[in-house]
């Protein structure tokens, strides 16, 4: 058959049918996600709510916060030490899964026991308690079958999981549960959460439509060829309007949150999520793989999702800190 009587529809391209099935899949399990996370942040505010009228945590006023929060990363977290394990192993470095999954749990553990004042006492040593116990475990673990070779790797890399991990983890619950000092101060709540969730994830949805319509200059080709600096400001732009459409609802009755501040805090942690998104291709890079993993249809794995939440949450709890 001649080439220009071939119907062009009529061939298969695996390219496009497997975009058209990866957005497919986006389309179906993203909004599914995202009202699983946000019905369990609602549970979360519905959590606290409860406690304060059965006294919980009656000295301060306030309940028990955290508690939806808390179980929705006790849940993600030993799947996401399974992937980062997968990715270290590129370069031979095999951390002890059971130990870091463990680790990471006593450290969003400890980040929600720190809003109680019978923790208070004993908050930071606790805390550098779990690290050096992670790393002892590790030792002890290499040690229980006589093997040497290999020492060193199984514990830095057992410790870099639970840090990345547990420790990023850590400053989202901490700031979720976040009691202010005075009727002026910042206070966690569940809006806070939900702020750096939508800030990041829209920062995503901005730079890819920006960086379709005016992306010209390539930010890091050798590492992520599809990322541009056009696309960038556009995400940090609309990271920015949806904090300065949030500003009003952060806070409490006597603490508010101005809509320039709220546009910068946005801004600022759209940027951020994005060098968590670069750090995650970084490993990928070297693992030689696409995706973490293949958990979430769509998505990858679960590192997909959280690398940048997590590494915006650090400096979103400094920014309100020092409001």
């Amino acid at each position: 058959m001649p080439p220009e009587s071939v119907n062009p529809g009529s061939y298969f391209d695996p390219v496009a049918n497997a975009m058209e099935s990866a957005l497919r899949n986006r389309l179906t399990f993203g909004p599914l996600m995202l009202a699983s996370l946000l019905g369990l942040l609602w549970l979360d505010h519905a959590a606290e709510i409860w406690t304060i009228g059965h006294g919980f945590n009656h000295q301060h006023g306030h309940g028990v916060g955290g508690i939806g929060l808390l179980v929705l990363l006790l849940i993600i977290l030993p799947p996401a030490v399974m992937e980062t394990a997968h990715l270290l192993a590129a370069e031979r470095v095999k951390p002890y899964r059971f130990i870091a999954a463990v680790g990471s749990g006593a450290m969003v553990l400890h980040a929600f026991l720190t809003q109680f004042d019978f923790f208070e006492p004993i908050a930071a040593s606790s805390l550098a308690f779990i690290v050096v116990a992670v790393m002892l475990f590790a030792a002890l673990r290499r040690a229980w079958i006589r093997e040497t070779q290999g020492a060193i790797l199984h514990m830095a890399g057992t410790v870099l999981a639970t840090l990345y991990l547990g420790g990023l983890a850590w400053f989202l619950v901490a700031l979720r549960v976040k009691h202010a000092t005075n009727n002026h101060q910042f206070e966690g709540t569940t809006v806070i959460v939900v702020f750096i969730l939508l800030t990041v994830k829209f920062t995503d949805i901005g730079a890819y439509f920006g960086g379709m319509a005016l992306g010209k200059h390539k930010m890091i080709p050798w590492l992520s060829p599809k990322k541009t600096w056009e696309g960038l400001a556009c995400g940090m732009f609309t990271a920015g309007l949806v904090g300065m459409a949030m500003a009003p609802l952060i806070g409490r009755p006597m603490y508010w949150l101005p809509w320039w501040k709220g546009f910068v805090f946005g801004a600022m942690l759209g940027g951020v999520g994005q060098v968590g998104d670069l750090l995650e291709s970084l490993m990928k890079r070297d693992a030689e793989v696409k995706d973490s993993g293949s958990l979430i249809p769509g998505f990858g794995g679960i590192l997909d999702v959280i690398d940048s939440p997590l590494l915006a949450a650090p400096f979103a709890y400094l920014a309100f800190s020092l409001l």
